[in-house]
């Protein structure tokens, strides 16, 4: 794996970063867009079927309208097509620990990607890891100990091993991203990544012969709203990777966990306990803290 750029400081400033940002909020309006679809009836494989087929069509249309400067190359459609399954097993594992975990614990487990892409990048030469930023990162473990060991027993082991797994398959993604697809323009990639999703959820779909949409209003216009906040989501993600980087993208992509937590107990009147709360904080402070002390 190739090396990341140097990146001049005023890429890496707020600006630079804002796709970032709005991926960010846009995934958190997601996670809680999820728990309206899935409590009108609609489960995890048809959600993530009609999605994915959406998504590719839209993307198929763009470029259709309006084609890139150029195309991916063989090398780069194949390790698109590759990033696309990747991220086919992430949307899974993500949506059903959704489905099996209360909202802010699922997301927040999830979010131990930040973290382990930055281990991954020094295990690969691809970034020096300081002792500062290590620090950060055994903080960052400790804070999610304390926020899933407390009550462990509560929580569903299949649930967080969906969270788990789908970290895992971001880390690679965005590492491939970086490395692969720098110069590349996003919009193609995202659409070949697309194509395996729908191809797999849809085969999964037949295999299964299950197909549960949304029994009322409210259930279509949340699956609707995930279809459009997601794929923007990913859209942006791709665009920042290539701008700023895959650990710049993650410090921003923190804002999510944030944002989600606050907005399950608002508005899904999902609660934390004090102990929770404490570990949860304790994981974003340090998950920011390692960015930042990576980035010097």
């Amino acid at each position: 794996m190739s090396s990341a750029r140097v990146l001049p400081p005023a890429i890496i400033r707020l600006p630079g970063l804002m796709p970032a940002v709005i991926a960010a909020l846009s995934f958190s309006t997601t996670d809680i867009l999820l728990k309206v679809a899935y409590a009108s009836g609609m489960d995890v494989l048809t959600l993530a079927s009609l999605r994915a087929l959406l998504a590719a069509v839209f993307f198929w249309g763009w470029l259709r309208i309006v084609p890139p400067v150029r195309w991916h190359t063989a090398r780069e459609r194949a390790i698109a097509l590759g990033i696309g399954a990747l991220f086919a097993l992430s949307v899974v594992g993500l949506l059903e620990a959704v489905s099996l975990l209360p909202v802010s614990i699922a997301i927040l487990a999830y979010f131990i990607y930040p973290l382990a892409t930055g281990i991954a990048a020094a295990l690969t030469g691809v970034e020096r890891l300081g002792a500062r930023a290590l620090l950060t990162a055994t903080v960052a473990f400790l804070g999610l100990a304390l926020m899933l060991g407390h009550g462990f027993g509560a929580l569903s082991v299949l649930g967080l091993a969906c969270a788990f797994g789908a970290a895992l398959c971001r880390v690679a993604s965005l590492l491939a991203t970086r490395a692969f697809l720098a110069t590349t323009d996003a919009r193609v990639t995202t659409w070949y990544s697309m194509v395996p999703s729908a191809m797999l959820f849809l085969a999964a779909s037949l295999t299964a012969g299950t197909w549960n949409v949304p029994q009322n209003s409210w259930g279509w216009a949340a699956f609707l709203g995930v279809t459009i906040t997601s794929t923007l989501s990913t859209l942006l993600i791709y665009i920042s990777t290539n701008t700023v980087g895959p650990f710049r993208t993650a410090l921003a992509l923190n804002l999510e966990p944030l944002v989600t937590l606050i907005a399950s107990m608002a508005l899904l009147e999902e609660v934390l306990d004090p102990v929770q709360m404490l570990g949860a904080g304790v994981m974003i402070a340090a998950l920011c803290g390692f960015q930042f002390a990576r980035g010097r």
